[in-house]
């Protein structure tokens, strides 16, 4: 039945859906191709509506998040022939831990324009099953490949400075800013540590109680942070639970409409719920380019926007899904949003990247379908959602609530002229003599410390990155804080991990 007082233009999620092919009920076989899960998901997704099958019959849109897993000739026609749309809209994304909330954003403001009345958004990866089949000397027998390989689609090129120190993993930028904050807090190192653990150890109990979870076992800080054969030390201060799993098998589903879509359809009232705010914004691109590397100013900028347009301040939102791929960025988005040691909102509706599982580009999906799924369970609450791309750089919030009300694209262009004005640091690829440390991280293998990176200050402006080689130096950069202290650097021509040579920006004292 309609309702007078709701505009009949306003975008609410009529359906959601989420299946994980876990490997102890699928076996050596691991989970159907790509395109299979896409179909399984948004078929759920219609029955979720109760509308069933009209709610893919007579989608306007179709939207499917970049899939690593595999690539199709076309992506999206193939599951439009599978599920029996005929959308005008049709698009296969790039990559990005963004992606499934810009895409849910784009069709909220299609369905305000009046261009779409109902959408779909999936992604799925069986990257887990990939690797099963690698493992094997197999290669999965997927259909429809493409003429050409298709490159990956990159967001940015590295920069030549990072090429040449080997800052090109996310475990080890993600790192980096959280010994940034570190430093800038004035932390002890352990206790710092303990403190992640401290952060992370609930979403191991929210993973441990959902059934779309990759791993369902709690477990404790010491569990999280003490170092093992089982739980190396990745990149510091990080160990192998604290950091997110890609590897899994997994997807997820959202169905958007119009309100009069929704009523046209049948869909029941508690089955609505509203995005109420959004905004993407981007902080610089590279790592050594951000001005303060303890914090985020796109992420305070774009949730912001997202809380102003839903009419509502932090305090008001019941429960988060901040996008968890390392503790620094849900220690970034703490910080961005206000939020203080003894909140006890849950930061997390799936258990969080490293426990639930990050599915390539595709975890929001997840993190969308779930915070429907637990506001319909508490209705007349708000629920906030964030993803961050690229490293640290891209960054995109949502606000959903089962209450509808005025809802407004955000002022997104006016957002990132703002930040746009506070500029870059400038990145000096070489350097020698004195300089200061602004944050850093100690890579490790198996048998313990490797090698190190800095981001630092030298003088006259600019920042570059150099090289920990020194075995004394590394082991001291994990007991005593780097931050802060002057080290002496010498550039040096080496080979790259990419081929070639480069030059590189090496401490020597």
């Amino acid at each position: 039945m309609a309702r007078g007082n709701v505009d009949p233009r306003t975008p609410c999620i009529i359906g959601v859906a989420q299946h994980t092919w876990h490997p102890d009920e699928v076996g050596q076989e691991g989970a159907p191709e790509p395109l299979l899960m896409w179909e399984t998901v948004a078929r759920s997704a219609a029955d979720d509506t109760t509308a069933g099958s009209r709610a893919l019959e007579t989608l306007d849109s179709v939207q499917i998040v970049f899939c690593q897993t595999w690539q199709y000739d076309d992506a999206v026609e193939r599951l439009t022939q599978r599920i029996g749309a005929q959308p005008r809209s049709r698009y296969y994304s790039g990559i990005g831990g963004t992606t499934p909330q810009v895409l849910v954003s784009q069709q909220c403001e299609a369905i305000l324009r009046g261009d779409v009345d109902l959408a779909l958004v999936t992604g799925a990866e069986a990257l887990a099953t990939q690797r099963l089949y690698k493992k094997r000397g197999e290669r999965p027998s997927y259909s429809f490949k493409p003429d050409e390989k298709r490159p990956y689609p990159w967001e940015a090129p590295f920069h030549p400075a990072e090429v040449a120190h080997d800052v090109f993993q996310a475990w080890l930028t993600f790192a980096i800013f959280d010994n940034a904050r570190r430093g800038h807090l004035g932390v002890p190192l352990e206790e710092y540590r303990r403190q992640i653990g401290a952060l992370l150890a609930p979403m191991t109990e929210i993973a441990a109680k959902n059934p779309h979870a990759w791993f369902r076992n709690p477990r404790s800080v010491d569990e999280l942070i003490t170092p093992s054969p089982d739980n190396r030390m990745v990149g510091y201060p990080y160990t192998k639970y604290m950091v997110s799993i890609m590897d899994v098998d997994m997807a997820a589903a959202v169905i958007l409409a119009s309100e009069a879509k929704a009523d046209e359809l049948g869909v029941p009232v508690e089955q609505r719920v509203y995005p109420r705010g959004w905004c993407y914004a981007t902080d610089p691109t590279y790592l050594a380019e951000h001005d303060d590397m303890w914090r985020s100013p796109a992420m305070a900028a774009a949730s912001g926007e997202a809380l102003r347009l839903a009419g509502i301040g932090v305090d008001d939102v019941a429960r988060f899904d901040l996008y968890s791929c390392f503790g620094s960025s849900v220690n970034f988005a703490r910080d961005a949003l206000g939020l203080r040691d003894g909140d006890d909102r849950p930061l997390t509706v799936t258990g969080g990247l490293p426990y639930h599982g990050g599915a390539g580009s595709n975890y929001m999906t997840h993190s969308i379908a779930q915070m429907a799924t637990e506001l319909r369970q508490a209705p007349g609450s708000n629920g906030m959602v964030s993803g961050v791309g690229m490293h640290m750089t891209r960054h995109v919030y949502g606000v959903y609530s089962t209450t509808p009300g005025p809802v407004a694209a955000p002022e997104q262009a006016a957002v990132q002229r703002a930040l746009d004005e506070g500029g870059h640091v400038p990145i000096v690829e070489e350097h020698a003599g004195p300089a200061t440390v602004v944050a850093y991280s100690v890579v490790h293998g198996r048998e313990g410390p490797e090698w190190g990176v800095a981001v630092c200050d030298v003088p006259g402006g600019g920042r570059c990155y150099a090289k920990l080689v020194d075995a004394d130096l590394l082991a001291g950069a994990e007991r005593d804080e780097l931050v802060g202290t002057q080290l002496k650097l010498e550039t040096r021509t080496v080979p790259l991990m990419t081929g070639g040579e480069g030059r590189q920006n090496v401490v020597v004292g």
